[in-house]
């Protein structure tokens, strides 16, 4: 008898200042990325699939995030938005100071 199947980690990256698209208040959203691994006798072996996503703190709206966006997010400090001229996930505006 052979015991396999899959099993799903969550890893929590970030968390970024961001307006959301969704409800429009400038808030903290979580960078996460989801991996699931294959399991042979309830050992995880290899992943399968890796996905990343940002959630809202706010409403809890959800927007998936290439590997590429993910990686920038945090390095840019949330400087450049996820991207594809989405109104989801835009850098909170800072006030100009003298």
């Amino acid at each position: 008898m052979i015991i396999f199947g899959t099993k799903g980690y969550l890893y929590q990256l970030a968390i970024l200042t961001l307006v959301c698209g969704h409800c429009g208040n400038p808030s903290a959203h979580t960078l996460r990325k989801r991996v699931t691994k294959f399991t042979l006798f309830f050992v995880p072996l290899f992943p399968i699939s890796t996905k990343y996503a940002t959630q809202c703190t706010f409403c809890g709206a959800e927007q998936k995030v290439t590997k590429e966006q993910a990686d920038q997010l945090p390095a840019q400090g949330a400087g450049g938005g996820i991207g594809g001229g989405q109104a989801y996930g835009q850098p909170q505006q800072q006030p100009y100071q003298h």
